[in-house]
């Protein structure tokens, strides 16, 4: 019996959705099985829509691991389905190449993965209100860690070779009509985002959406930002009708009102496919130190020059961390969001990870310690 998912060229049904020679190799045990592959282009209430070569179908979840939050088919996924099954039913997930992990706002600490097998993170930031360069780093950080987030799925064997790229999209550039304003604001950016593309884009004028195809049109992109960034309305202009519903933002702060409610993969004219997301209210740090330290390279690169090669950058001396504070080289503010955004990551780390909280505790214990010594002989008591 012969199978026609093994076809790799570009007149595959799934060539469109970014099937290629690679996927057809990890989904060649399951063809002898007689099941079919297809992309997961959304996920709704235990339920997802699958395009296969066959064409659109609807599949159950539950028999993909339920419990597990990371296991969870998520928009992006590649997957196994019975054709012959009633119901059909999503018989196992393909690894992972790359993967958009936050943590969720429970206090179990979970991962949440938001998209999957995606070659570009966009980040939506609307110039309708004022930004917040904090929030802005912290989702820069979760983007450059989205390789490594294939890596907590059990998916290793694939996740150095893909990774996802961020790029930062200034929506609604319209709003700036003054040149030097808007290029400030894009160097403001650059200056906290290195070797990240940083992009003005207007849906109303149409400036950059023609250099933001281009960008999108090799692999699978995802749109992230708060509600009310222009996500869906910028998915409609790529797509040239309208497609994704959308709503003005209040006129009293610029918030959206919530009207993507799913994360829908759709296929560009111009090549690629683009996955829509809802605003996101949180985007809570998972596993992501080693995104935190790309995003604060300059951070990193100073404290290998520090006395103390444990330094903590608070009080120490030859901190050369401090050191450029005080000179002014490095902003307080990129300091204090380096430490927050640490901090919460090995927060998070530790309440997933029985040897961290207890390594956690010991420093904790040392530290308490030598502060009671510090202050026994600051008041010239002895023991």
């Amino acid at each position: 019996m012969s199978f026609p998912i093994l076809r790799t060229s570009s007149s595959h049904p799934l060539a469109p959705y970014g099937w290629d020679d690679d996927w057809a190799a990890a989904f060649a045990p399951y063809a002898e099985q007689g099941l079919l592959p297809g992309r997961v282009v959304r996920v709704d209430r235990g339920q997802c829509d699958v395009v296969t070569p066959d064409g659109t179908l609807r599949a159950d979840t539950a028999f993909v691991v339920p419990r597990d939050p990371m296991r969870i088919v998520c928009t992006g996924d590649w997957v196994a389905v019975d054709p012959d099954g009633d119901p059909q039913f999503v018989r196992t997930l393909l690894p992972r190449r790359t993967a958009f992990v936050r943590s969720t706002s429970s206090q179990r600490s979970e991962g949440q993965v938001l998209a999957t097998n995606i070659d570009h993170v966009v980040i939506c930031v609307s110039l309708a209100v004022e930004l917040d360069l904090g929030r802005l780093e912290r989702f820069l950080a979760l983007a450059m860690s989205s390789t490594a987030g294939a890596a907590l799925l059990g998916d290793g064997s694939q996740a150095d070779r893909y990774e996802a790229r961020p790029l930062v999209l200034l929506t609604k550039a319209d709003l700036v009509p003054d040149v030097t304003t808007l290029s400030h604001l894009v160097d403001d950016i650059g200056r906290i985002a290195p070797g990240v593309q940083v992009l003005p884009v207007s849906s109303a004028t149409g400036e950059g959406t023609d250099v933001f195809a281009a960008i999108v049109s090799g692999g699978t992109s995802v749109l992230l930002g708060l509600s009310g960034a222009g996500k869906s309305t910028l998915a409609n202009t790529l797509l040239g009708e309208d497609v994704m519903d959308v709503r003005a933002a209040r006129d009293v702060d610029g918030k959206g009102r919530h009207t993507t409610t799913t994360r829908n993969l759709l296929v560009l004219p111009g090549g690629g496919t683009l996955i829509d997301t809802p605003g996101l209210r949180g985007v809570g740090l998972w596993d992501a130190e080693a995104g935190v330290g790309q995003v604060f390279s300059e951070i990193e690169d100073l404290a290998r020059q520090c006395r103390f090669h444990d330094c903590a950058h608070e009080a120490e001396p030859g901190c050369a961390v401090l050191e450029a504070v005080e000179d002014g080289t490095l902003p307080e503010r990129r300091l204090d969001s380096y430490r927050k955004l640490l901090r919460e990551n090995h927060r998070i780390a530790a309440k997933t990870d029985a040897r961290l909280r207890s390594e956690t505790l010991r420093e904790w214990k040392r530290r308490s310690t030598e502060g009671r010594a510090a202050m026994a002989i600051k008041q010239g008591r002895t023991r």
